[in-house]
C-alpha cells in the first residue's frame, strides 16, 4: 500500500468505528428508553437513569402526565383547579381503576399526576416488594395526611410543595391481612416492621425528589413527605 494512503485509511477505519458505534447506541437508547431523557415516559418501563428527571417534567406538562395514565387505561378522575398563583393546583387526580397505588385512606387526599405517576412506581417497585419481603402479603391501604395545603414550608419563608398538591404526606400501610404498620410506631429500630419502613425510604430516594422522614425531624415523626419539586439539575433530598 503506498505510503500516501495510509492515512486515508486510518480515517475511514475510524468514521466506520463511529457509525458503528453511533447504530449500537441508537439501538441501545430504544432498548433502554428509560435511561434516556427524551425518550416518551411509559408506565411499563422499568426505572432508569432518565425516571426522575421524567416525572419532574410532568409537573409543569399536565397533559402529558395525564396522557400517560390514558395509554395504559388507568382509570383516574381529575379534580377542579384549586387555588391561584404559588397555590395553584391544577392535577390533582384520584385513581379509581386498576391499583396502581393502594387505596388511599382519606379517598380524598387527590396529589397532583406527577406525585401519582411516582406513586404508580414506588408501589411497584418498593412498596409491595417490601412488603412481600418483610411480611409476605401485600399493602392495600395507604394512610395519609392530605395533599394540597396552601402554606409555606414550617420555619421558612419558601413555599411549600403542598401548595400546589406536588406533595403527599404518608403515614401508615395496611397490609392485606389488616396489619397497620405506621411510622409514629414502628419506625425506631427493633422489629419487621421498622425495617419495612426504612427499607421504603431508601427505595424511595431518586424517585421523588424530596423524601423526608423521621430522621429528618420532629415535624415529620409521624409521615413520609414525598414530593416531586423541580430543582436545577434534578438533584434530590432524602432523609
Amino acid at each position: 500500500m503506498p505510503a500516501s494512503l495510509r492515512p486515508y485509511l486510518a480515517w475511514f477505519a475510524v468514521a466506520v468505528l463511529l457509525t458503528l458505534g453511533a447504530i449500537w447506541a441508537m439501538q441501545w437508547v430504544r432498548a433502554h428508553p428509560q435511561h434516556f431523557p427524551g425518550a416518551r415516559f411509559e408506565f411499563g418501563q422499568p426505572q432508569g437513569w432518565a425516571t426522575h428527571r421524567k416525572l419532574m417534567a410532568f409537573t409543569a406538562d399536565d397533559a402529558a402526565c395525564f396522557a400517560a395514565f390514558d395509554r395504559i387505561g388507568a382509570g383516574y378522575a381529575r379534580r377542579p383547579v384549586v387555588g391561584v398563583g404559588q397555590c395553584r393546583a391544577s392535577q390533582r387526580m384520584v385513581l379509581t381503576g386498576n391499583r396502581m397505588v393502594p387505596t388511599m385512606r382519606p379517598a380524598n387526599a387527590a396529589p397532583g399526576c406527577a406525585v401519582t405517576a411516582a406513586m404508580a412506581l414506588w408501589t411497584r417497585d418498593v412498596v409491595q416488594p417490601a412488603a412481600r419481603k418483610y411480611f409476605g402479603q401485600k399493602v392495600v391501604e395507604l394512610e395519609n395526611l392530605g395533599s394540597y395545603n396552601c402554606r409555606t414550608i414550617a420555619g421558612r419563608n419558601a413555599q411549600s410543595e403542598h401548595s400546589t398538591a406536588n406533595a403527599i404526606d404518608i403515614s401508615a400501610f395496611v397490609l392485606a391481612d389488616g396489619t397497620r404498620v405506621a411510622l409514629i410506631n414502628d419506625w425506631a429500630p427493633g422489629d419487621k416492621r421498622s425495617e419495612f419502613l426504612h427499607e421504603v425510604r431508601d427505595g424511595s430516594c431518586g424517585l421523588f425528589s424530596t423524601v423526608l422522614s423521621p430522621d429528618h425531624d420532629a415535624a415529620h415523626a409521624d409521615h413520609f413527605h414525598l414530593d416531586m419539586a423541580v430543582r436545577t439539575a434534578g438533584w434530590s433530598i432524602c432523609r
